[in-house]
């Protein structure tokens, strides 16, 4: 008698634009790694939220998905990333305590068809920050979108106080980047951009903070990783200040999302 087949396990990313993804080569080689031969990474890309919405509702009506080869497939966990984190709020079936109050899901977790949101974000800042600590100034966070709630938590959480900062400021705890001068940035010591200014291929493209008031006392942190050394952290460097990219960040979530899908 024949024994049925376990279906391959597949596992992906969702956003807008992935052709820069980290995930799907990070997780490729850790599947090689681990000779997981029935394991596979995809990107998703996902152009608007209509068409993620039809994403889920496609997983919900087929638990088993085809492919194009004609095998069968379980879809066992997902990654979000721009511009999806917030609208993945609205897609899953649970939301995990933390996720719900940080405001944004960068991890599903799927099992028996029922979604599951996580944030492992805030997890993979803190841990990629603590080489900086303490921080003993105020933090600057550009950028108020999915990614930008992670790292309001974790600085909540390590009791430094923040300002965001936006193009478009709505509320008393976010300023505009015009009000960034000489007398904000000294009080401040971390700035962290959470924005994808940078990003490649615009390497030639920074946010507009005042850099010319940065000092060595100053932490410069990027969430983009690609190229490893943004203009942003650039203009930080030739002030003195110290800097990081989000590399560190990613992997560090890569590996709390592996230990979520894997429990």
């Amino acid at each position: 008698m024949e024994t049925e087949q376990i279906p391959p396990s597949v596992f992906g990313l969702i956003g807008a634009r992935l052709d820069y993804s980290f995930s799907r080569a990070y997780f490729g080689e850790k599947f090689e790694k681990l000779r997981l031969d029935d394991h596979e990474y995809r990107n998703f890309e996902i152009s608007s939220v209509d068409e993620l919405v039809r994403f889920r509702e496609s997983v919900l009506y087929n638990k088993q998905q085809r492919t194009t080869n004609g095998k069968n497939e379980i879809i066992r966990g997902l990654n979000v990333t721009i511009p999806y984190k917030e609208n993945m709020l609205q897609i899953v079936d649970h939301v995990n305590e933390e996720a719900a109050a940080i405001g944004a899901i960068n991890t599903v977790v799927i099992e028996d068809n029922v979604w599951t949101g996580h944030n492992t974000d805030a997890y993979g800042f803190g841990k990629s920050l603590e080489p900086f600590l303490p921080i003993t100034g105020n933090a600057l966070i550009l950028g108020t979108g999915g990614a930008s709630k992670a790292i309001a938590y974790t600085l909540e959480a390590l009791q430094i106080p923040y300002l965001k900062v936006s193009r478009n400021p709505q509320d008393d705890h976010t300023i505009g980047y015009a009000s960034l001068n000489k007398d904000v940035v000294s009080q401040v010591q971390l700035i962290v951009n959470t924005t994808p200014v940078g990003t490649h291929p615009d390497n030639d493209q920074c946010p507009a903070i005042p850099y010319k008031h940065l000092t060595s006392n100053h932490v410069l942190y990027d969430l983009v990783y690609n190229p490893s050394l943004t203009l942003f952290m650039k203009k930080g460097q030739q002030q003195g200040a110290r800097v990081s990219n989000g590399y560190q960040m990613l992997v560090h979530q890569a590996e709390k999302s592996w230990e979520l899908w894997n429990k």
